[in-house]
């Protein structure tokens, strides 16, 4: 693993950690469990897809450097199938996916998504 993507890998656990602690703190302040939906295991699978994917099209960047764009999109389609075949099940288990369930999983991704978005373009802009 490059010193960027060990960078990038503190800068998501960094981000995920405080993110996770004011999630849970919101599900004690609504009455709520604190671990409810899978809410570690949406957290942690987010992360360790967002470093993958992170050094994998960091490793690609050079050779594949005009498809990286569609490599990244790609990248969307791995973290779907994991949501449907990791989470989907559990959450549509009793017809619905509440809003809760819906927060725990779209939390980490969207910030996992940001984060990678902004740290790859960061990094292929420097090219």
């Amino acid at each position: 693993m490059n010193s960027i993507t060990q960078k990038f890998s503190k800068r998501v656990f960094a981000f995920l950690s405080l993110i996770l602690i004011i999630h849970i703190f919101v599900n004690v302040l609504l009455n709520v469990p604190k671990f409810q939906h899978q809410i570690i295991e949406a957290y942690s699978i987010n992360a360790i897809l967002a470093i993958g994917i992170f050094w994998g099209l960091s490793t690609l960047k050079d050779k594949y450097n005009n498809q990286i764009g569609f490599l990244f999109l790609g990248s969307s389609c791995i973290k779907f199938f994991v949501f449907f075949v990791v989470f989907y099940g559990p959450y549509k288990a009793d017809g619905q996916i509440v809003l809760s369930e819906f927060v725990s999983f779209f939390v980490p991704y969207t910030i996992c998504l940001v984060l990678e978005t902004f740290f790859l373009s960061k990094q292929l802009n420097q090219m």
